[in-house]
């Protein structure tokens, strides 16, 4: 026993100096600190309107959508993928990415969404694009243990192209991140990187989960983004809208309110779990000069069903004008 405990101090000592050097000591420390205090805090209180709250009354609620009759159709509804296009006209993109085509991600909740996923497999290979962003929520709970996780993104990305980029989300460990990056996906930990065509340029940043962690640095992000130069900001939550656009970024791309995921009709969600206007919570919208994305997502979360909100995978395709 000693020598298990020997072992697995020595696996985390390993690990801290992997992200450290990854990431930079204090964000690494910062990050795993609070990572410990949430799941230590996580005391299984109730609140109705987060369903992140939800997981002490899973039964009750799974018990409660059987005897209705309800569940088997929410099952259902959270496997009918929908790939939309969104097309987005942006005055200041360089000529030479006019068709430029992003497939977006966003809430794949893996181990909770296993028809949404194996679903989202079959989809991927048809589609054409130059370029997958995947806005995080990639394990199904917010606490506990990742390797399935893991090996459903592994799954995902042996579908996906060669050009992949990612940042982590509030369901996600950066424990996943050594991971992620081997099975051939960029994450974007308050970094960017520049995409290339012919003789002109972008730049696509990304941060950490702006929700739980409190860990995006903007400032960071951008450090590498010359003034002007046209910008896409990758962030889970679409919460630090105001930042972004203030920052300069033309495209903002994220997701994690599922679109509320059990909606009434019309697609009215009771909650959104994070605080933005509402007409922010899904789907396309602006502020200033700053165009936005709120990916509704492929998973779901807690419990698998939704309702008058179906997932989604979205391919946007940037124009000039």
């Amino acid at each position: 026993m000693i020598q298990d405990v020997r072992e697995l101090l020595s696996q985390e000592e390993d690990l801290l100096e992997r992200l450290e050097q990854r990431l930079g000591r204090v964000h690494a420390q910062q990050r795993l600190g609070m990572e410990g205090d949430y799941e230590e805090g996580f005391d299984g209180r109730v609140n109705l309107l987060n369903p992140d709250k939800w997981y002490s009354v899973h039964s009750f609620f799974t018990h409660a959508l059987k005897v209705t009759g309800l569940y088997r159709l929410g099952s259902k509804n959270a496997e009918r993928i929908e790939v939309r296009h969104n097309r987005i006209d942006l005055p200041d993109l360089p000529a030479g990415f006019d068709g430029f085509t992003l497939l977006h991600l966003s809430d794949l909740h893996v181990e909770l969404s296993p028809g949404a996923v194996r679903r989202l497999t079959e989809l991927v290979t048809t589609l054409e694009y130059d370029i997958c962003v995947l806005t995080g929520d990639f394990r199904g709970k917010a606490f506990g243990p990742f390797d399935e996780a893991l090996r459903g993104m592994a799954r995902v990305r042996s579908r996906l192209s060669e050009s992949v980029y990612g940042v982590l989300g509030n369901h996600d460990t950066v424990r996943m991140l050594p991971e992620l990056e081997a099975m051939g996906i960029r994450m974007l930990l308050n970094e960017s990187e520049t995409i290339v065509r012919g003789n002109q340029r972008i730049h696509l940043a990304g941060v950490d989960d702006a929700h739980y962690y409190r860990a995006a640095n903007l400032e960071k992000a951008a450090s590498r983004i010359p003034r002007g130069e046209f910008s896409i900001l990758l962030s889970h939550t679409p919460e630090i809208y105001k930042q972004a656009a203030y920052a300069g970024f033309r495209l903002f791309l994220s997701g994690h309110t599922h679109g509320g995921q059990i909606c009434l009709p019309r697609s009215i969600p009771a909650t959104l779990s994070c605080d933005l206007p509402r007409h922010m919570g899904a789907g396309p919208w602006s502020y200033h000069a700053m165009v936005g994305y709120t990916s509704v997502g492929v998973g779901s979360s807690v419990i698998p069903v939704r309702f008058n909100c179906p997932p989604e995978i979205t391919l946007h395709h940037l124009q000039c004008v």
